[in-house]
């Protein structure tokens, strides 16, 4: 029995090369006018998406390779003590593979709980935690990330403290706030439904 197979040129347009990756900062944060100190306080310095359905809605929406409904693939890069501020998604599971350096997973409400994945350690963090991530070794740290949507609609919607919002805005204005706002980013204080 033999199968049809694909050509060289379609099989490469499911590859994502690491070294042409551009972070979705650069896809979406510069779109918007989010001014670099803006993205810092709510994402990891960079970070690449790698694999995302094709009618995905999100952040990762330019990933090069265009995957099965409900996973989205990315790479988020650290330097030592980079990452995220505290955070929680609405919708979708996020999963965390540690590929370089040693990162602190924290959860909570105020963050009060951790834990450190070395490489190639993983953990799956559940929609409605509060959680962040940092890297903790001397070298450049790297997760691979894997977002499962929980629900129908092909979104991550991230929330964070209303507080961090007013930061951002006196910070750096309205306009980068409203910028963030409509790539998914949430300040909200009530828990997810």
């Amino acid at each position: 029995m033999s199968t049809k197979s694909l050509s060289a040129e379609a099989m490469e347009a499911r590859v994502a090369r690491f070294n042409t990756l551009q972070s979705y900062q650069s896809q979406n944060f510069d779109a918007h006018g989010i001014p670099p100190g803006a993205v810092e306080k709510i994402t990891a310095r960079k970070v690449f998406p790698v694999m995302a359905p094709a009618d995905y809605q999100g952040r990762s929406a330019g990933a090069p390779v265009k995957g099965p409904r409900g996973l989205i693939v990315t790479i988020a890069e650290c330097e030592p003590g980079n990452g995220p501020g505290l955070h929680r998604h609405l919708n979708t599971v996020e999963n965390f593979m540690c590929l370089a350096g040693r990162f602190e997973i924290a959860w909570g409400d105020q963050g009060e709980h951790t834990l450190v994945l070395d490489p190639l350690d993983m953990i799956s963090v559940p929609r409605g935690e509060n959680r962040s991530f940092r890297n903790v070794s001397d070298v450049t740290g790297r997760l691979l990330v894997m977002i499962v949507p929980e629900t129908a609609e092909q979104v991550d919607p991230i929330s964070y403290a209303p507080s961090l919002a007013k930061e951002i805005e006196n910070e750096y204005g309205k306009t980068a706030l409203e910028g963030l706002q409509k790539i998914g980013f949430k300040f909200e204080d009530e828990p997810a439904a």
